[in-house]
Order: C-alpha cells, then sequence, then structure tokens
C-alpha cells in the first residue's frame, strides 16, 4: 500500500495520467488535489483536465495573472459542467494561492485538453477562426487579404451546435462546399500565424500568440469533428467509433501541444477518465452499440513511450452513483480488502478475480479488466467514495486559504 505516487513513476515521466472509471464519484478529484500537492513538490508545473482547452484560459489567466475572479473562473473555465465540482473549485483556489506571491517562472499553470464538445452538440468554428484572423491583423506587415468573410461561411452558429447536426449526417454542415472552403482558410491562416510569428510576438506577446494558436487549432479541430460526423453508410457503432477516435485524436494533440509550452518548467499531471488515458485501445458497448478506438493515452504513449505513465482509477463503492459494495472475488472486492479509504498499487490483477458486473450506464462506471490495467504503472484504488469525499471536503475547509474568496 502507498500514497505516494513517486513509488511508482520514474523521472523519465514529463506526462502523468491520473484516471478515473467514472466522471460521477467525487472523491476522485479529491485524492487528485492531494496528489497534485504532492506532485508540485517535486517538480510538477501545470494541471490538464478533461475540459474545453479555449474555456480553460479564462482559469489559467486566474490562477496565474489574478484575472477576474474564483466564481468567474468557474463558470466560464469549464466545459461539461466540471465547473459545478467541489473538488475543481477547491483545486483552482489552492493553485491561486500557491502562485499568488511567486514569480511567473514558478507559477503553476492551469490547462484544458478537450474539444469544446458535449455529448450531443458540437459549437461552429466560426468565432476560433475568426480570432484568429482578427490576431493577424494586428501585425502591420501582414498581407491585406485578411477580409475573410468566415461568419458568412459558417453562417448560423445554431446549424453547427444542434443536435441534429451530429447524430443525422443528413443534417451536418460538416461536409458542405462552405465547410471544405473554412477547412481551407483555417490551414491557410496556420501558416501565417506560424510565418509572422517574430512579428507578431512582437507586437503582442507569446502568450497572446500562443492563445491563438489554440483558439485556431480548436477551430480546426471543430470543422474535423464535423466532418466526420456527415459521412453517411456508416453503422450506428462505426459512427461513433469515428466521432470518438477524432475527439481522443485531438485530445492526444492538445497534450502534445501543452508538453510543448510547459516542456522548460516541469512534468504535467492530466487528469481524466480511464477510456481516454489508458495504452489499449478504449471500448464501449451498450444495447447494439459495439464500439472501439484509439485512447489518447494510447495515441500519446506510443509517440512519448516512457516519458508517459498511465496510474488506473478504480471505485468499490459509492453513494454518489449508487454503487453497493462489490461482489466477492470481483477484483474491486480484492482490493477493498486493505481497509483503506484510498491506496495506490500494483497495477497487476489477481488471477482468481473477476470482472464486477452490478454496473449500469448511468453510472458511468467502467469496472476493472485486463485492458485498463495494461501498460498501466499503478492503480489508484478508492474503497468508499463518500468516506473519502468527506475527509477531503472537511480537511480542505479546515485549511487556510486566501484564494477561496477569489
Amino acid at each position: 500500500m502507498s500514497q505516494d505516487m513517486h513509488d511508482f513513476v520514474t523521472p523519465s515521466c514529463e506526462l502523468l495520467g491520473l484516471g478515473e472509471p467514472t466522471h460521477q464519484e467525487p472523491a476522485f478529484g479529491w485524492v487528485r488535489n492531494e496528489l497534485f500537492a504532492r506532485l508540485v513538490d517535486r517538480g510538477y508545473r501545470s494541471i490538464a483536465l478533461e475540459t474545453d482547452r479555449v474555456a480553460a484560459l479564462a482559469v489559467d489567466d486566474y490562477v496565474r495573472e489574478g484575472t477576474g475572479t474564483l466564481d468567474a473562473a468557474m463558470a466560464e473555465g469549464f466545459s461539461h459542467g466540471f465547473g459545478e465540482h467541489d473538488a475543481n473549485r477547491e483545486l483552482v483556489a489552492w493553485i491561486r494561492e500557491f502562485n499568488r506571491h511567486r514569480p511567473p517562472g514558478e507559477r503553476l499553470a492551469f490547462h484544458g485538453f478537450d474539444l469544446p464538445t458535449e455529448t450531443y452538440s458540437a459549437p461552429s468554428p466560426r468565432r476560433y477562426l475568426e480570432h484568429a484572423r482578427d490576431y493577424l491583423r494586428r501585425d502591420i506587415d501582414t498581407d491585406r487579404d485578411l477580409d475573410l468573410d468566415i461568419g458568412g461561411l459558417a453562417g448560423e452558429d445554431e446549424r453547427w451546435s444542434r443536435a441534429e447536426a451530429v447524430l443525422d449526417p443528413a443534417q451536418s454542415p460538416g461536409a458542405t462546399a462552405e465547410a471544405e472552403r473554412l477547412r481551407c482558410l483555417a490551414d491557410d491562416l496556420l501558416v501565417r500565424l506560424h510565418a509572422r510569428a517574430p512579428g507578431l510576438i512582437a507586437t503582442t506577446s507569446r502568450a497572446a500568440w500562443a492563445e491563438a494558436r489554440t483558439r485556431l487549432t480548436a477551430g480546426i479541430g471543430l470543422l474535423r469533428y464535423h466532418a466526420q460526423s456527415a459521412i453517411r453508410g456508416l453503422t450506428p457503432s462505426d459512427r461513433l467509433s469515428g466521432l470518438l477516435g477524432v475527439r481522443d485524436a485531438l485530445m492526444a494533440q492538445n497534450l502534445l501541444d501543452i508538453r510543448e509550452l510547459e516542456a522548460q518548467r516541469g512534468p504535467t499531471l492530466v487528469f481524466s477518465h480511464n477510456q481516454h488515458l489508458q495504452r489499449n485501445p478504449s471500448a464501449w458497448a451498450l444495447g447494439d452499440l459495439d464500439c472501439g478506438w484509439n485512447s489518447a493515452g494510447r495515441i500519446i504513449g506510443a509517440l512519448l513511450g516512457d516519458r508517459y505513465a498511465f496510474v488506473a482509477g478504480s471505485l468499490g463503492r459509492s453513494e454518489a452513483i449508487g454503487l453497493g459494495e462489490p461482489a466477492p472475488e470481483t477484483y474491486e472486492a480484492l482490493l477493498q480488502r486493505s481497509g483503506a479509504g484510498w491506496e495506490l498499487t500494483e497495477a497487476v490483477l489477481p488471477d482468481t478475480g473477476r470482472t464486477r458486473t452490478d454496473t449500469t450506464p448511468r453510472q458511468g462506471y467502467f469496472p476493472l479488466d485486463g485492458e485498463v490495467l495494461d501498460g498501466a504503472v499503478a492503480l489508484l484504488h478508492i474503497g468508499d467514495g463518500a468516506a473519502v469525499t468527506e475527509a477531503a471536503a472537511a480537511a480542505a475547509a479546515a485549511a487556510p486559504s486566501g484564494a477561496a474568496g477569489g
């Protein structure tokens, strides 16, 4: 039993993935906070969460520069409803307090690495492309042919963001002539952004240039996602697999970009669902759906080798999602025997164990199996989610924090 991540992670690790088996158990966020604070003492200087990368810029501005308030950062800086999680609020407040009196180079950074998509919708790329176009106009030496009518090509934002645009290929704008033109324009903007980098950075700042690239990359990613949505003739399983695959590929690209930004400052902790961070292909089956795709972790692992490490998450019982004590001889039950609230163990499943079957789709819980643990360096097991959450929240409330008020 251990609660020290460095018992399992080698010094070569630059990107440490910490997985959770469901988004709905708050305890994983609280344990993540504790582990990140310890990793900061070991030189980590950034954290990346499974939330919209562009939205997260508002959180990073708050924690590093004190821009805005904590309430605004939580409301504007998270997607998928993650800004409502108490553990995330505590994390942002703690990072802000840590940074408050430190020089810029030593401050902790906050990143998102997901797309700005929800389960059944993906927004228009318009505002992301327009930001890059308008930023390029700040360089007095830039060509004067940047009067691009991106809004006219994109049309109404609602035609992209409505659920039908993702669910029905016939109603998707992703394969229209206008979308193809937007993809060409976006590619041209990216080339110009790099070609004009010296003048733009001199006129604005390196941070402003990096933000423009981040927003433009998000717009290009949305165009790719919508193009995948528009492919016809696929089975429902193949269609969903394609969308999940594009999302994880873009997640991997974002993580590589984040590591480029953070390479000189220290390693990065990544927190996300096991399905996105595991080193094996991901799979999801429900009813007639049987989906498979390459996870971001598998892609990153192939590219970074031992510079990427994955710690899988596991859960015994959870009041939050209505998950009872695991049945005897399941992998989770065998891990329960230690009686610890949470612990880090070797990523090895007992030969005598079996996969638990008492979960439901609404819980969002993916039970332990060999596919999740294969290639993981460790396993984080939370025995009782409610007990861990109560203890961690009480400790956070008792600790002095000048950041809590924003």
